[in-house]
């Protein structure tokens, strides 16, 4: 992962925080410390004012559940005529026939293929669906 990926990262987990107005210490700890090693400074001063006597540094860093990070679904993009009209959620084991045929089903990409005969549909693997008509 690179720095400004991190940080990105953090800034996504910190707007959720800011919605929920709610963080469960856990959490709180965990998040601090991901930030220490970027800003260590920052990261003990919150370590201290939490309450913890020992230095961040000599703490376990965060476990997770490696199953966690896999997506069982994913989104893909419906353009007709190379315009976006609709977006699927398709699941990861989903074939290029499947996701097809999901898109043309969709009530908007029908809309948009009224009066209009399909020539060509094209697929890119997780995402998108471009459809071709006249």
């Amino acid at each position: 992962m690179r720095f400004n990926t991190a940080i990105s990262q953090m800034m996504v987990f910190v707007n959720e925080v800011y919605k929920v107005q709610k963080l469960p210490k856990k959490y709180a700890e965990g998040f601090i410390k991901l930030l220490s090693p970027i800003t260590p400074h920052i990261g003990e001063e919150i370590w201290q004012k939490l309450g913890h006597e020992h230095p961040i540094d000599y703490t376990e860093w965060p476990k997770y559940d490696e199953n966690k990070l896999q997506d069982t679904s994913f989104e893909v993009a419906v353009q007709v005529n190379g315009k976006v009209r609709a977006h699927l959620t398709v699941g990861v084991d989903a074939s290029k026939e499947d996701v097809q045929t999901l898109a043309l089903e969709n009530e908007t990409v029908k809309d948009n293929l009224q009066d209009k005969t399909v020539k060509k549909v094209i697929v890119v693997p997780n995402k998108l669906v471009n459809i071709v008509a006249k």
